[in-house]
């Protein structure tokens, strides 16, 4: 299945809102004492009909921990997702990210997230950047 074979769902739902935030804080994401990663370039992704989901910059992830299965969904807001594996954690999956989002949320491409009922997210705080423009 490839990301170009699934229309938008904003043909649809013009109105619909995906917001990319993007943050300061230093989060990490770990799961049974590993850190999985740790980044203060993360995007908070807030999906209308849907929680938080914090996404790390591929450079953030401890990719060497994580092992790429063969599952793929489609979000009609965000394209197809491939998904990866924590081996010996008793769980199918525990990331995930969109390689080629849609237009309307490009900035998330190769983000990853984590399933968060299982990877337990920290938030620290944020640096200030200054004014933006």
């Amino acid at each position: 299945m490839s990301e170009q074979a699934q229309p938008s769902g904003y043909q649809h739902r013009p109105d619909y809102r995906v917001d990319l935030l993007a943050r300061t804080n230093t989060m990490t994401a770990t799961l049974d004492g590993q850190q999985l990663a740790v980044s203060d370039e993360c995007l908070l992704v807030d999906e209308q009909d849907h929680g938080l989901v914090v996404y790390f910059p591929p450079q953030a992830v401890n990719s060497g921990l994580l092992e790429t299965i063969e599952l793929h969904t489609v979000c009609p807001f965000k394209g197809e997702a491939s998904y990866w594996t924590l081996p010996d954690s008793g769980r199918p999956w525990i990331a995930w990210c969109y390689p080629h989002p849609h237009p309307q949320v490009a900035r998330l491409a190769g983000y990853i997230a984590f399933d968060q009922s299982v990877v337990q997210l920290t938030i620290g705080p944020g640096r200030y950047t200054g004014v933006r423009s």
